[in-house]
């Protein structure tokens, strides 16, 4: 799957089987359910779990949690504008699976 695929499937009421928990996590997010996106990154013991974590921290406005998931996640803390950051976490993890 590629980032406009991805992002096409946005338009569905439900993500795609295949996504695991971080994409989906991804997913929610960009269909306005913050909750339900943390929910999935935080039951997730991986570094892509707790690098979605760190950016659904950084959206919400908790820095000092952000940077803590960012540590776990073994990347460095994200700069830049969030949908940039959303992006670049999709089409990374995307390669990965």
């Amino acid at each position: 799957m590629t980032l406009d695929e991805f992002s096409d499937s946005l338009q569905q009421d439900t993500p795609p089987e295949q996504l695991d928990a971080p994409l989906r996590a991804l997913w929610e997010d960009a269909k306005g359910d913050w909750e339900a996106a943390h929910r999935l990154a935080q039951n997730d013991p991986s570094a892509a779990g707790a690098w979605v974590h760190a950016y659904l921290h950084r959206k919400e406005g908790d820095l000092a949690n952000a940077a803590y998931w960012y540590s776990r996640a073994g990347r460095p803390q994200a700069q830049g504008p969030l949908k940039a950051e959303w992006a670049d976490i999709v089409r990374a993890l995307l390669t990965q699976s």
